[in-house]
C-alpha cells in the first residue's frame, strides 16, 4: 500500500516503523526537521516538511494515489482537516487520531461521516479499555473494542436465590438487549442457548447494552457481590474514559487529581466516581484513604516516570495490582522489575488498532474466553451475501452460535429478532472455533 502519515511523534513514527516493516511505501510529513530525519536516518521511508493539512503538501506526498491516509499530530482539528482534505484529493482511506471526547464519543453527530473520514482512533479509549478489562473481564477484549464502550461483558457466578436457578434461559424474562454467552460448570464451560438451565455456583458470561446491564445482572446475581475498590492517579481523558468504563455498583472508584479545578470540573462529569483533590503519593493522604488495601491502583498521569513511581510505591504499600500508563514504550519491559503488574502504552494501541483495520479479511477471529469454549469473530458481510436484508429470526446461524452485536454508522447494539442486517455492518459473533468456514458462507458468499 502507499500510506502517508502526518505527524513524527510517538504515534506516527510507531505507525511508520510497523508499516514500512511489513514492506509498505510510507510517506511521512511533518514539521519538524528532526523528527524526520531520525526517522529517515533508520527506516526505509520518504520524509516531507510542510503543513500536513495543506492540499499542496498532500500533493507533494502523492495523495491522489494514496491507499491510506493516517493523521497523526497532537491537535485533533488538524488531523481531522488533513484526513477529509485527503480523502477529497483521492485517498482511499483515511484513519484519524482524535484525543478529544467531543470528536470521538459522537455526541449529536459523526465528525468522521461528516468529513468523510473512515476511522477515529483515540488512543486514550483503547488504553482505559484496556486497563478495564484487566481489572474486569480480560474476555471482554473484543466486544468493548467493536462497541466502543457502549456494550458490555462480564462473568459472574449465578446467585443461590437468583431468579435465574432452576430455570431456562428460554423461561427468563431478559432485557432485549442482553444475551448470555457462555455457562460454566464444573470447570466445563459451554455456549449458552434457549435450552440451558441454570444453577447455584454457575458461571455465566453475559453480553448487554450498557443501559440495560444493571436489569439483566439482576435475573443471575445479587447485588451483595463483593465490590471492588480502585484508586486511579490523574486527571487526564485517560481516566475520564477508564472511570467510565468502571461504571458499575461493583466497583468503588477514588479518582485522585491534585488540580483543584480539574477536580471540580470533573466531579460534574463522574457523578458515580469519588473526586479527591490530593495526591495519593502523599504519605498523609495515602494513609487517610487506606489505599494500601486497594484492589488495583491505576497511574494515568502524563508523566512516565510520576506514573512508575507511583505503582512501585503502591505495590509497596500493599495494593494487590498496579497498572501504569506510560507514553514511551520503552519502559514497558523495564517495569516488571519494579513490581508493576501491568504497564499500556497509549502509543502502541493505536499502531494496534491501526494494523486491525486495514486487515481488509472478512471474517477475523477476534479472541477467546470460557477456557477456550467460545471465540469472538468479527464479519464484514459483502453486499451480495445471503444473509443481506433477512430478520435475524430467519437466518440459520452454526450450532451453538449467535449474533452477538451489530456496528452501524459507528453504533453497536444488541440486536433483536426483527433486526436486519444492512450492507456495510460490521456483526460481532460468538461461538465454537470452528466455525469460520459456515460463517463465511453466509456472510461472504455471494
Amino acid at each position: 500500500m502507499n500510506v502517508i502519515v502526518a505527524g513524527a511523534g510517538e504515534v506516527g513514527g510507531h505507525a511508520a516503523e510497523v508499516l514500512s516493516a511489513d514492506g509498505h511505501n510510507v510517506t511521512v510529513i511533518d514539521l519538524s526537521e528532526q523528527r524526520l530525519r531520525a526517522l529517515s536516518d533508520t527506516l526505509d521511508l520518504r520524509t516531507l516538511v510542510g503543513h500536513c493539512s495543506h492540499f499542496s503538501v498532500l500533493r507533494d506526498a502523492g495523495v491522489e494515489k494514496c491507499d491510506l491516509m493516517i493523521a497523526t499530530t497532537q491537535v485533533d482539528e488538524i488531523n481531522l482537516l488533513a484526513a477529509s482534505v485527503a480523502k477529497a484529493a483521492g485517498a482511499k482511506k483515511t484513519f484519524v487520531r482524535a484525543h478529544h471526547t467531543a470528536y470521538f464519543a459522537m455526541r449529536g453527530t459523526s465528525y468522521a461521516q461528516q468529513l468523510g473520514i473512515d476511522e477515529l482512533i483515540c488512543p486514550e479509549h483503547r488504553t482505559s479499555l484496556a486497563i478495564a478489562r484487566t481489572i474486569r473481564n480480560p474476555g471482554s477484549i473484543a466486544l468493548e473494542e467493536f462497541a466502543r464502550g457502549e456494550l458490555l461483558m462480564q462473568r459472574f457466578p449465578v446467585d443461590a436465590s437468583a431468579p435465574a436457578v432452576g430455570k431456562m434461559l428460554s423461561e427468563l424474562v431478559i432485557p432485549a438487549s442482553a444475551r448470555v454467552a457462555t455457562v460454566e460448570r464444573e470447570e466445563q464451560a459451554s455456549l449458552a442457548d434457549a435450552k440451558t438451565t441454570l444453577g447455584e455456583g454457575d458461571h455465566v458470561t453475559l453480553i448487554g447494552e450498557t443501559k440495560s446491564f444493571e436489569a439483566a445482572r439482576k435475573l443471575f446475581a445479587k447485588d451483595r457481590e463483593k465490590r471492588i475498590h480502585i484508586a486511579i492517579m490523574g486527571g487526564t481523558t485517560t481516566a475520564v474514559w477508564l472511570c467510565r468504563a468502571l461504571k458499575s455498583r461493583v466497583f468503588s472508584v477514588r479518582l485522585f487529581v491534585p488540580k483543584r479545578e480539574r477536580a471540580e470540573e470533573l466531579s460534574e462529569k463522574l457523578s458515580h466516581v469519588t473526586i479527591i483533590d490530593a495526591d495519593p503519593t502523599d504519605s498523609a493522604t495515602s494513609a487517610d484513604e487506606h489505599l494500601g488495601k486497594v484492589d488495583a491502583f491505576v497511574a494515568v498521569t502524563p508523566e512516565d516516570e510520576r506514573n512508575i513511581l507511583a505503582c512501585a510505591q503502591a505495590k509497596a504499600q500493599g495494593v494487590k495490582a498496579s497498572i501504569a500508563v506510560v507514553q514511551r514504550a520503552k519502559y514497558l519491559h523495564l517495569l516488571p522489575h519494579v513490581g508493576i503488574d501491568h504497564a499500556f502504552s497509549p502509543r502502541a494501541d493505536a499502531v494496534k488498532a491501526i494494523l486491525h483495520l486495514i486487515d481488509t479479511g472478512p471474517i477475523r477471529s477476534l479472541a477467546t474466553f470460557a477456557d477456550g469454549a467460545a471465540t469472538v469473530y468479527e464479519l464484514f458481510p459483502s453486499k451480495r451475501a445471503k444473509i443481506i436484508g433477512n430478520e435475524l429470526r430467519n437466518i440459520k446461524m452454526p450450532a451453538q452460535s449467535m449474533i452477538a452485536a451489530i456496528r452501524r454508522d459507528g453504533r453497536a447494539h444488541v440486536p433483536g429478532a426483527e433486526d436486519q442486517i444492512v450492507a456495510g455492518d460490521a456483526i460481532l459473533v460468538i461461538g465454537p472455533n470452528d466455525i469460520a468456514d459456515d460463517l463465511r458462507k453466509l456472510f461472504v458468499t455471494k
